[in-house]
């Protein structure tokens, strides 16, 4: 059984969060010092990473300032960090933009503070079967990993696979998570 020393880093993947609660609860106003929380289990927290692509003012104006507010929220809790890769427009408004720099962002974070020794489990919340081979590669540094997973179906058999411990994300876990 584990001892509740642990030294833990959660590291978030901001935009697959964001869809997998628009597509799962219908909403996406969660708190994430509270999401956080419950994902440490009474363990100690280390830092919190969270990952996301900020979008442009200038293409889209509202939703550039909802998310402003929103990184605010991020970076006013206590050992967070935001991490910020970029939205590309391309062909802007027929085709919607896509995110460059953040997998990969969290994928190097990840691996480098593993052999820091910075902590003893990462958490991983995100769906991206991507991040399979960072996962493998702190597991092989003598590290633990857990993935937060929204549901059983549509989420990656490959993650699931590689973790030593899938945290099902579900309302009954949100409980008590929303703003």
């Amino acid at each position: 059984m584990a001892e509740r020393t642990e030294r833990v880093m959660i590291f978030i993947d901001g935009s697959n969060l964001y869809h997998c609660l628009k597509n799962f609860f219908r909403r996406t106003d969660i708190d994430i010092g509270k999401l956080c929380n419950k994902l440490l289990d009474k363990r100690r927290l280390v830092r919190i990473y969270y990952y996301n692509a900020k979008v442009g003012l200038k293409e889209e104006p509202q939703r550039y300032r909802d998310q402003q507010a929103f990184f605010a929220s991020v970076n006013a809790i206590p050992y967070s960090e935001l991490r910020l890769g970029r939205l590309v427009y391309y062909n802007w408004p027929n085709t919607p933009p896509y995110e460059k720099g953040v997998d990969i962002q969290l994928a190097t974070d990840m691996v480098t503070h593993s052999f820091k020794n910075n902590y003893d489990v990462a958490v991983l919340v995100a769906s991206d079967t991507d991040y399979v081979g960072a996962l493998q590669s702190v597991k092989d540094n003598g590290k633990h990993v857990e993935v937060a997973l929204f549901g059983k179906e549509r989420t990656s058999f490959q993650l699931r696979m590689v973790a030593d411990k899938v945290i099902t994300i579900n309302a009954r876990f949100l409980k008590g998570c929303w703003k």
